[in-house]
């Protein structure tokens, strides 16, 4: 078989999924794009974490997190079954490994998580993709907080101040979406993952 036929192959072949990592301060925005991410490119899985934090509003155990107790994360944590995980604004957050790979077997798959579990995945993912959704300023990301009404204003501003620290870590990210039209934002994402399905690296590589 000559060369240029086994690159042929190589490149249309079926390949493991790609990783997408989306993170960013709370309030910029990432969960409501990734949530139009996954309406518009229905062959991308989400990766459901697990939290210690109860249902917010009308989310599901299963399609939103998988709701643990504190006992559970704990075992988890001593199983080393984590992918990564973290403590955000007084909760639990992870994403199991076995999550992951299950997922990746099938498709592509997208990760919605924190900064430091972002650092975690690539580390333990080095081929990952990481893209950091940040607001267009601190103000706009202030007034976002306040309209959720769902938090004390001692605790809006702790969480601009963790985002001043999380903003200064984007240089470990591949790809930043300013998260000032949704719209804008979301076609930014599939782009992006369009161009990472199509990066030579990935379809090239050994497996």
């Amino acid at each position: 078989m000559t060369e240029h036929v086994k690159v042929l192959e190589r490149l249309n072949e079926r390949r493991p999924g790609c990783l997408f990592v989306f993170a960013g301060p709370s309030g910029a925005g990432k969960s409501t794009v990734c949530r139009a991410l996954l309406e518009a490119l229905p062959d991308v899985d989400f990766s459901v974490s697990h939290t210690t934090r109860r249902p917010r509003g009308d989310e599901a155990e299963g399609r939103h997190y998988f709701f643990v107790s504190d006992g559970t994360f704990d075992r988890m944590v001593r199983e080393d079954e984590f992918a990564e995980y973290a403590t955000v604004h007084g909760h639990r957050y992870g994403t199991s490994r076995d999550e992951i790979e299950k997922k990746l077997a099938q498709a592509d798959v997208l990760l919605d998580i924190d900064v430091q579990g972002a650092a975690q995945i690539r580390a333990q993912y080095p081929t990952a993709t990481l893209v950091f959704i940040v607001p267009p300023s601190l103000e706009e990301l202030r007034a976002r907080l306040e309209n959720r009404k769902q938090n004390h204003p001692r605790d809006i501003e702790r969480r601009v101040a963790v985002a001043k620290v999380e903003i200064s870590a984007v240089g470990d990210f591949d790809y930043f979406i300013v998260n000032d039209s949704l719209e804008d934002a979301v076609d930014t994402a599939k782009c992006i993952i369009k161009a990472e399905r199509r990066r030579v690296s990935r379809r090239l590589r050994k497996p």
